[in-house]
């Protein structure tokens, strides 16, 4: 089987925008094609990743509206919605529809409008993910993260600023991305002096609400050879889900979708978890970095946050992570944010990460729905 390559994408500014859904799509998409030198005509899949459209704007049938915009006709199109993991779930669709032959040139475009729905409005959404019986009693992400702080610190008697440096640490990141909603640093104490949300967690623990989009564009390595010399290429990508209600699980500050979705990327890229030379993790809240950083096997279980405490996470550091500025500080506009990782990764394989560079030719990212309810893992090496 050849080996499926990505040879151009691209990242929209993300924040509150004036454009609806199908502009964020369409600016992306073109901006995408042209990154990869490829016309419209020669897009033969199209898939969307959006969680909400219907629920945020009253806006269906996007990736047939968009197949239009972008003079992309007569392309298969499919919406992808995996809640908060769409932009991964697009990502492993994009990639079976080039590794089964199926499709020579296919892409994949992630977005989201939301900035104009208020706050509780935005959560109420999202929360539409829990199990009902979880929803009824007004549970949402933001509680059960507070809840999931609360027991891994206890548990791993890990100190509550931890976590608030993983915040000063992606807003550092996020300072040199361009793109990104925050391009500002935060020291500690302004992030633990910040109104609680859901304690242990402080509103700087938490990402923003997010307007914005992000594309790739795929095609077998023997086609990308036709078109670049600056390609990368997805070695192992995995899926998986865990129990959808929570307090089901053995351990909470497990997520059993992070751990079965990796060993089958690892599995398939025949890598380990030291080969990773950078990653993108999904930072929804500060809590899920440490989560993720441990079931992906990057350090024992109780020990992430001693990797952040001791600068191993940071860009300079022997494992970075979140370069892009994470969730955290780039945003999180549902159906984009897994798109935008494999975004960063691309751009870090390909050496065009600007002052975020890092030196890295593997690179992996972990894209998680709800509260570790469905994960895709993505592995991607340089050519």
């Amino acid at each position: 089987m050849d080996r499926v390559a990505i040879i151009g994408a691209s990242m929209t500014q993300f924040g509150q925008r004036d454009a609806w859904i199908r502009e964020l799509l369409a600016e992306a998409g073109q901006a995408a094609l042209a990154d990869a030198n490829v016309s419209p005509d020669e897009v033969e899949h199209l898939y969307v990743s959006n969680m909400a459209s219907g629920e945020f704007e009253g806006q269906t049938g996007v990736p047939n509206a968009l197949a239009h915009d972008l003079a992309a006709m007569p392309a298969y199109t499919a919406r992808i919605d995996q809640t908060s993991s769409s932009g991964g779930a697009g990502v492993y669709a994009a990639w079976q529809s080039v590794a089964s032959g199926a499709s020579d040139m296919t892409m994949l475009v992630g977005g989201e409008k939301m900035t104009h729905r208020s706050t509780a409005e935005a959560t109420d959404v999202i929360a539409s993910l829990t199990h009902p019986a979880e929803y009824k009693h007004g549970v949402t992400l933001p509680s059960f993260a507070g809840l999931t702080a609360r027991l891994y610190l206890d548990t791993y008697d890990a100190p509550r600023e931890s976590l608030g440096k993983v915040a000063v640490k992606n807003h550092k990141n996020g300072l040199d991305n361009p793109h990104a909603q925050f391009r500002k640093e935060v020291d500690l104490d302004t992030v633990l002096d910040s109104p609680i949300v859901a304690d242990p967690l402080r509103l700087y623990d938490f990402c923003p609400i997010t307007d914005g989009s992000a594309a790739l564009v795929f095609c077998p390595e023997s086609v990308a050879r036709e078109y670049t010399d600056d390609y990368a290429v997805i070695s192992g990508i995995g899926g998986a889900t865990d129990t959808h209600v929570v307090h089901e699980r053995a351990d909470p500050t497990t997520m059993g979708g992070v751990v079965n979705s990796s060993e089958i990327a690892y599995e398939m890229a025949d890598l380990e978890p030291d080969d990773v030379d950078v990653a993108e993790l999904h930072d929804m809240f500060t809590i899920l970095e440490f989560l993720q950083s441990e079931d992906l096997g990057f350090f024992e279980k109780g020990e992430g946050w001693k990797a952040v405490e001791e600068g191993v996470t940071d860009r300079d550091g022997e494992l970075p992570i979140n370069t892009s500025g994470g969730l955290k500080s780039k945003g999180h506009p549902l159906g984009a944010s897994g798109v935008a990782q494999v975004y960063e990764i691309y751009k870090q394989l390909i050496g065009d990460a600007g002052k975020r560079q890092v030196e890295a030719d593997v690179g992996l990212a972990c894209n998680v729905g709800g509260f570790g309810n469905c994960v895709t893992t993505t592995i991607m090496e340089s050519r």
